[in-house]
């Protein structure tokens, strides 16, 4: 009995110590708790610093990223267009294999024929050392134009460009352009020589009786003239002539017809873009150029061939003639005497007569004043080959 009262004392004692030591951990545990957890008051700013400053990285991030892009993107296009720009050649150029440019540089240096010249510049005839004979012409200088030496470089680059792209034109009724030659302020252009010189040169002679050329062969050069031209206009990007005018139609030994200075005159300011006589209305009158002022240059074309006259004749200078070669051809027209138009020299058979009446018609609907109402070169080249075989 005493022992189970010890026993049991024993074990209420136990019990009491370890509640107590129990109540005693829990106490230490939550102290401990309380010295290393902030309170929940100030936990919720800190947290959202944090995530205030990792938003701030992020969008400084992308911010830098960008701009580092965009300037890399502009370094790399400013060095490509650096690299890719036509550089500036001193020297020949040359795109036939019959030209060596030591040569060629030989013969620009001594003294050539001159066969002509013009606001545009100086024609020269020059014989190489293997025997090739060459048409040169000489561009006139640059107009610097009080312009820094940097803008004279960009027109100088221009134009190699424009000549770059004139030389890959091959046609039959086109002068090839084999070379051409930078030097300190002027171009040379180098072409194949034609004996008969120009159009301008030929119906000269034919005016002081010293060549007679009859109709088919002046059809066959104004067929050729067109043809040159409906090249030209088809050519993508479209390519116009600008300055088409008798001196500038080469004719070769069998009286083939060339064309000479296309596309020369918007390379550079100082070039002889509209000749009176020859250039359509508009071009005075609002400066605009079109394919369509080509065909009015054409129709005066065909006007010569037609009655041998010049177009600079005092004779359109009078009242009765309407004051230009086109009104005098469309006043005959109009009054059913087109055949007063005609040169007397080429009036011979029936059939050539018809011939020649509808080439005047062809020719007054080329100078018409407004240009939409002229042909177009296609249309063109189907109505005078149409007129004869070719």
């Amino acid at each position: 009995m005493d022992r189970r009262r010890s026993t049991s004392k024993l074990n209420s004692r136990l019990t009491r110590l370890l509640l107590l030591l129990f109540i005693f951990c829990l106490r230490q545990e939550t102290v401990q708790c309380q010295e290393t957890e902030p309170p929940s008051s100030s936990k919720q700013p800190h947290f959202k610093n944090q995530l205030q400053r990792i938003i701030l990285s992020i969008v400084l991030g992308v911010v830098t990223g960008l701009i580092c892009a965009l300037l890399t993107a502009l370094l790399v296009r400013c060095f490509l267009r650096y690299i890719s720009r036509t550089p500036i050649l001193k020297g020949p150029v040359i795109f036939s294999p019959k030209i060596d440019p030591k040569t060629l540089q030989l013969a620009l240096t001594n003294e050539n024929q001159l066969l002509g010249s013009s606001p545009n510049g100086k024609y020269y005839r020059t014989v190489l050392d293997n025997g090739l004979i060459i048409a040169v012409k000489q561009l006139g200088p640059f107009s610097e134009c009080s312009s820094p030496e940097s803008q004279s470089k960009s027109v100088k680059r221009r134009i190699q460009q424009e000549l770059e792209v004139l030389a890959g034109l091959r046609h039959r009724h086109l002068m090839s352009l084999r070379a051409y030659v930078r030097e300190h302020d002027r171009f040379s252009l180098v072409y194949d020589f034609v004996p008969n010189g120009s159009l301008e040169d030929t119906m000269n002679r034919v005016r002081e009786n010293q060549l007679q050329l009859g109709w088919e062969v002046r059809l066959r050069v104004a067929v050729g003239v067109i043809k040159g031209l409906q090249y030209l206009h088809s050519y993508v990007p479209q390519i116009m002539h600008y300055n088409l005018k008798p001196t500038n139609v080469m004719l070769d030994s069998e009286f083939e017809p060339r064309l000479g200075d296309y596309g020369l005159a918007k390379l550079t300011p100082y070039l002889d873009g509209a000749t009176s006589g020859y250039s359509a209305p508009e071009c005075f009158q609002n400066g605009r150029y079109s394919d369509k002022s080509d065909i009015f240059s054409f129709g005066m074309i065909l006007g010569v061939l037609l009655t041998g006259r010049d177009p600079t004749d005092p004779f359109f200078g009078e009242a009765a003639s309407g004051g230009s070669l086109g009104r005098w051809l469309r006043h005959l027209q109009q009054a059913g005497e087109a055949r007063e138009a005609l040169d007397k020299s080429i009036i011979g058979e029936e059939g050539e007569e018809d011939e020649m009446l509808m080439a005047v018609r062809i020719a007054v609907v080329c100078l018409s004043d407004l240009p939409a109402e002229r042909p177009s070169s296609d249309e063109l080249v189907h109505m005078l080959t149409q007129l004869h075989s070719f």
